[in-house]
């Protein structure tokens, strides 16, 4: 037969035949070659054999060329070209192979379309597996690693080849043969190690790595030399692929893969299951919810050896006998994919659905080194808060109009009880719509009205703004909404694949989604959209702040449901939502192809265990498209920062003179830069006061010094009992807010008299501590210090304190110990540092704790009361407490001494007008108390005119005299002998302002015998 168009027909359709049957046998040959060798050996021999054969009909018949001298040449010329595409040819697809696959067909780079059913039929359950399915293939038995080589050594750290070993494995995604290792020391305490695929082009787009414009990459410092290095890392010997990172210090072993596999799939890697996949869902427990931050510390405890003097590694150090030393260190995995951490006893394993290998090792030595250097080398800092942002915050979702806020205002100073902030949930807008008041019980006149009274009064407001656009019907003359018109000529919103809206639903119906990263990436304008949008609405309602919710991003139907409006919806009735749609669904809208530019994302291979099971459940599609072309599968992580992002700079826009105030719920790495962080949406159970320590001291690490939970607990019914101590919990967290659903009893503090006084009592201290809390949020803004802290990295050398997860520190020097438990009258709590050095004093009484090293005491804690300590060592800067923080900056001084077993106390005090952006008058006074002096130096240009009520210093032992810069003081002063407490007025002589000047207190010892009491007036 002729082929049509002469000679140049045929061998163009010759060839074509010959390219597609060779992809067909390129992919034969790597997905079969492994478990049936001799097979493929026979079956590629066959192919070549046969188009040999097909060849040389062809060439015979169109050139007259004899048989014998034909098919030898066709068959070298054909088995080349296979060779050349099985193996030759694999970087230019980089790890494009088969693997697990879902549908019956393969298509090749050219379109051919292979039957697969011999490869997969009854493993596709084996094969789409999460870490708790024990059918799941275990990765490190299927797969082979890389092998390692082209090592090139470099000032700071090296680079090298890894190439797969032997063959593919699959198991969860396609193989990438080649990839890239880079090692690099960045600082003296840093490292970074980055795997990543050695080619990335056009043709292999399906590998993603995060950008530097969204998340910056740090680099390495400036005059660092490259030689001083705490770490050292170290390649496994032989060729196959395995690190170690070593602290040279102590030649401990901090991380290592030897004796693993390095397993790196287009949509899955593992790095010999804590979740981390922002979702949105009512606070479970062990799952994943509201944001992502892949970082841990590890802390590990020595002994010195008596004889070589060396340290030795201990595993169950708790002997308060012995003396211990603790080392810490960090590790960052910066990747914005879905990823899985399992905690195990004596590994950490990674598991992502994509992205580079990306790690930071952070040496410490100390937990407080580590945070400090994430924060301020690799996240950046937290921004400072404005003042009344640590005051006392009331929120709930179902007040019913600005006449209810005035009532719980009302209600609040009846009952004084503290009330800086009321909030409104989305009960305020306008059919669930951003931006839009209900005119008629939220209307915009009696608003203005009601904030013009609470602004007078000190007091503030923040409106909930969620995190979807209402999506109009076009064909409905009600459904008009502006901010979604000018959304649309910004090109502001997520697509789906084909380049139409992607329309999910929320609350206010069909909506959708701000694109932040097509705007960071590809200068679309959804930011200056959203400044235009929260400009336009701050023009109506004189709001003080920001609550950024439902920003994993949440959606309740699957997939693009409303890209068929076919049929009317109603938002789900509860807080939590249901899916309501599957209309045009996440996995009716992609069709599972093997294809290098398609990748399974909706229902990736490998399942993490996330909350709502498939990762395209109650969220925005895996599939939906940013503008450039990046998928939301590759940066679902980012939305919560993003917006966050776009939030700040918009409230800059409108008020460039303040420090934003905002409250996210979905997070990053990162997002600390722009807002704090609250809970989400908790339950009114006694386990969520408990669970509140280890979130809030997990964000402290996150770099979210503002950080609080739903106090008196999100969901089901509080107790007067349970929110009583909650009251008193929270209002240690910096951000402090009680907040509810809708359709439960009210929980706001004045409903039960006992609530009312444990929130007064509780608050009174936490009002008296505002400028001690202020003062530690800005030494979180200004490097990267904690507001709340785990005990152990306060004293890291007491390996008892790794699991005391029941108290917490504020700052150094407040110890605080709540009752987690219900009926309990008393709670027992540690008291660390005791036995060398470190004295603990009662907050209420100022008498000395009486433990020992490593000891459990019982406290009494009745209803209304929360044990709290301070520390010896250190001065605490109190002032007068009032209702709202504007009457408190207003209050007088007051000094709190806790002298330490050797008589020696430090402090500091940060004040400035507690709003500005940019501080050009600032005052720092530093406190020193040492051989019974106590000094006080202030260093700045900001007057505080706030007299010194009253210096009270505990831990004194004897007192011979009182004086003032010199001058013997014959009145106002007293001395409890008994508990060691001397008290001074010193009104009378700082009545220009406590810090306008540098003064000292000092005392003396009393000479003969002396009462128990002595009072001097």
């Amino acid at each position: 037969m002729e082929a049509s168009g002469g000679p140049l027909g045929l061998l163009s359709e010759t060839l074509v035949g010959v390219n597609s049957i060779a992809h067909g046998l390129w992919y034969w040959y790597h997905c079969a070659r492994c478990s049936m060798p001799w097979i493929s050996l026979a079956l590629l021999s066959a192919a070549a054999l046969l188009v040999s054969f097909h060849l040389a009909t062809y060439f015979s018949r169109a050139k007259k060329h004899p048989y014998h001298l034909v098919i030898p040449i066709t068959f070298i010329l054909t088995t080349s070209y296979i060779i050349y595409i099985s193996v030759g040819k694999r970087h230019c697809h980089s790890g494009l192979f088969c693997g697990a696959v879902d549908q019956a067909t393969f298509i090749t780079p050219s379109g051919v379309k292979v039957p697969l059913n011999i490869f997969n039929e009854g493993r596709e359950e084996e094969w789409a597996s999460t870490a708790l399915n024990p059918k799941a293939v275990d990765p490190q038995t299927a797969c082979h690693g890389y092998t390692i080589s082209n090592v090139k050594e470099s000032k700071y750290g090296l680079t090298a080849d890894l190439d797969l070993q032997g063959c593919g494995c699959n198991v969860y995604g396609h193989d990438v043969w080649e990839l890239s290792l880079v090692v690099e020391h960045q600082a003296k305490d840093r490292l970074r190690v980055e795997i990543l695929p050695r080619y990335v082009s056009a043709e292999n787009e399906t590998w993603y790595i995060l950008p530097e414009e969204l998340i910056p990459k740090p680099k390495v410092d400036d005059g660092y030399n490259g030689k001083d290095r705490d770490f050292e890392f170290i390649l496994a010997e032989g060729n196959e692929f395995a690190f170690s990172v070593k602290r040279k210090s102590t030649g401990e072993t901090l991380f290592s893969t030897v004796d693993s596999h390095l397993v790196f799939e287009d949509q899955f890697f593992e790095l010999k299951t804590r979740t981390i996949f922002a979702a949105d869902a009512g606070d479970p427990i062990d799952e994943n919810i509201y944001g992502s931050h892949p970082v841990y510390l590890d802390t590990r405890y020595y002994k010195e050896d008596l004889r070589s003097k060396e340290l030795v590694y201990v595993t169950n150090a708790t002997d308060p006998k012995e003396k211990y030393v603790s080392y810490t260190h960090g590790v960052f995995l910066r990747n914005s994919h879905p990823l899985e951490v399992l905690l195990r006893d004596e590994e950490v394993v990674w598991r992502g659905l994509g992205g580079t290998l990306d790690f930071y090792f952070y040496s410490g030595p100390t937990a407080k080194d580590v945070i400090r250097s994430y924060q301020t080398s690799t996240i950046g800092l937290p921004a400072m808060q404005q003042y009344w942002a640590l005051g006392f915050h009331q929120c709930r979702w179902g007040y019913t109009g600005w006449k209810e806020l005035q009532y719980v205002v009302d209600e609040m100073a009846k009952a004084r009880i503290p009330l800086e902030t009321i909030w409104a949930d989305i009960d305020y807008m306008n059919l669930f719509r951003d931006f839009e008041n209900d005119q008629e019980s939220w209307s915009y006149e009696e608003g203005a009205d009601f904030l013009d009274r609470i602004h007078a009064n000190g007091q503030h407001f923040v409106p909930i703004v969620d995190s979807a656009i209402y999506s109009p019907d076009p064909s409905d003359p009600k459904g008009v909404y502006p901010t979604y018109d000018r959304g649309i000529e910004a090109d502001a919103f997520m697509l789906n694949p084909d380049g139409s809206l992607y329309i999910g639903q929320v609350w206010p119906g069909y909506t959708v989604f701000p694109d932040w990263v097509g705007a960071a990436l590809n200068g679309t304008g959804t930011f200056e959209w959203w400044t235009g949008e929260l400009t336009r609405y701050h023009e109506h309602i004189k709001f003080d702040g920001i609550w950024i919710d439902m920003s994993e991003v949440a959606s309740f139907c699957e997939g693009s449901c409303g890209s068929n409006r076919t049929i009317g919806i109603d938002s789900p009735p509860d807080f939590l939502a249901g899916t309501v749609s599957h209309q045009m669904g996440a996995e009716e809208q992609l069709t599972l192809r093997v294809h290098p530019r398609h990748r399974s994302v909706n229902r990736p291979p490998y399942k993490i265990n996330n909350v709502h099971g498939p990762i395209s459940i109650k969220t925005v599609a895996p599939e939906a498209t940013h503008h450039g072309g990046i998928l939301e599968y590759d940066v679902h992580n980012l939305f919560g920062h993003q917006i966050l992002n776009a939030t700040y700079h918009a409230l800059l826009s409108i008020q460039p003179e303040k420090r934003p105030f905002i409250i996210g719920r979905s997070t990053f790495a990162g997002s600390g830069k722009y807002a704090g962080h609250w809970g989400g949406d908790n339950y009114s159970l006694w386990a969520y006061l408990y669970f509140s320590i280890s979130q809030a001291l997990s964000f402290s690490i996150f770099g979210f010094p503002m950080f609080g939970i739903d106090a008196c607990g999100f969901g089901l019914d509080a107790d007067a009992e349970q929110c009583a101590r909650w009251m008193e919990l929270a209002a240690f967290f910096p951000f402090y807010r009680n907040h509810n659903a809708v359709g439960r009893p009210s929980q706001e503090p004045y409903v039960w008299e006992v609530v009312a006084e444990a929130s007064r009592r509780a608050m009174k201290i936490r009002y008296s501590l505002l400028p001690y809390f202020y003062t530690l949020l800005q030494r979180a803004h200004e490097r990267g210090d904690t507001v709340l802290r785990a005990m152990a990295w306060e004293f890291p050398d007491e390996p008892w304190l790794a699991d005391a997860d029941r108290q917490f520190l504020v700052g150094p020097a407040i110890l605080v110990t709540p009752v987690l438990v219900k009926g309990a009258t008393s709670v027992d709590g540690v008291f660390p540092g005791t036995g060398s050095g470190t004295v603990w004093y009662d907050w209420y009484t100022h008498e000395k704790v009486q433990t020992s090293r490593g000891e459990n005491i019982t406290l009494a804690a009745p209803v209304e009361h929360i044990p709290l300590h301070i520390r010896g060592g250190h001065v605490v800067a109190i002032q007068e407490p009032g209702l709202t923080t504007k009457e408190s900056r207003q209050g007088a001084w007051e000094l709190l001494v806790a002298l330490n077993e050797d008589g020696t106390a430090r402090g500091e005090v940060y004040i400035d007008d507690g709003e500005s952006l940019v501080q050009d008058k600032t005052l720092v006074v530093d406190f020193s108390a040492k051989k019974s002096t106590l000094t006080v130096m202030p260093k700045g240009v900001y007057k505080d005119a706030n007299a010194l009520k009253q210096a009270t210093i505990l831990g004194v032992k004897s007192v011979k005299s009182v004086s003032f810069n010199g001058k013997t003081l014959t009145k106002g002063w007293e001395f409890n002998k008994t508990i060691g407490v001397l008290k001074v007025d010193l009104h009378p002589y700082t009545s220009d302002g406590a810090w306008s000047a540098e003064w000292t207190l000092s005392w003396g010892q009393i000479l003969g015998p002396e009462p128990l009491q002595l009072l001097v007036t």
